[in-house]
């Protein structure tokens, strides 16, 4: 899953970036609201980190130009994340179109697990785990069990994997999940999600992944192992 962290606060930054890649995720970082909307206007996130008090556009400014962008940025799941934590704060976050609000100084695993909690419910799904046949996947444990059995897989195949899954029933491009797997600056080879799915093939069932030509893959909503 790829996340936006938009902090002008370099060592805070940094922090959750590092915190947000051991936990899973591409990170993408930057650090003034006018850049962050930029990105916001090109590039597809799974979920935003924002801080409120930032240079060049306020955090608040940003929350309104993505709600109103599109249908897609509309749904895009927003964490305000800020020193400024009086009520009246909270209810102009809030009512900006933020989705959860978490005031500073925070807790790391209180910060992953709050963007857990809105990416599956932004996918349509309130459970904790993932389930589609015999496949579970956990993402705090960031574990796979196929069958009740664990199945080792990289930090990109569980991305790969987590998407698909989230997303069960929709079909996914190969576009739309390089997008998801790195951030800026990663160097992406061509054929990265062939071969992550390629792998998963073989450690879990050959069948859990569909491939629709000419569209992209897909994990069936009913499938059954």
């Amino acid at each position: 899953m790829r996340i936006l962290v938009v902090e002008d606060d370099v060592l805070l930054g940094d922090a959750i970036q590092a915190g947000l890649k051991q936990a899973g995720y591409a990170v993408d970082w930057m650090k003034d609201g006018a850049t962050a909307d930029q990105a916001l206007a090109t590039e597809p996130y799974a979920a935003v980190v924002l801080d409120l008090g930032l240079p060049r556009l306020s955090g608040l400014e940003v929350l309104r130009r993505l709600r109103g962008r599109s249908a897609a940025s509309a749904h895009i799941p927003v964490l305000i994340l800020t020193a400024l934590d009086s009520v009246d704060d909270r209810i102009k976050g809030l009512d900006a179109g933020a989705d959860d609000y978490l005031a500073k100084p925070f807790d790391m695993g209180e910060l992953s697990a709050r963007l857990r909690a809105l990416v599956r419910r932004s996918g349509g799904s309130a459970a904790p785990v993932l389930q589609v046949g015999g496949v579970t996947l956990d993402p705090a444990a960031h574990q796979v069990l196929y069958r009740n059995q664990a199945v080792d897989i990289s930090a990109k195949e569980f991305s790969v994997l987590h998407a698909l899954m989230l997303n069960a029933g929709k079909v996914l491009s190969r576009t739309q999940l390089g997008e998801q797997l790195y951030a800026w600056g990663e160097e992406v080879e061509s054929n990265a999600v062939e071969v992550h799915i390629h792998h998963l093939r073989r450690k879990l069932f050959p069948d859990l992944i569909q491939t629709i030509r000419g569209v992209g893959y897909l994990v069936p909503a009913d499938k059954n192992a």
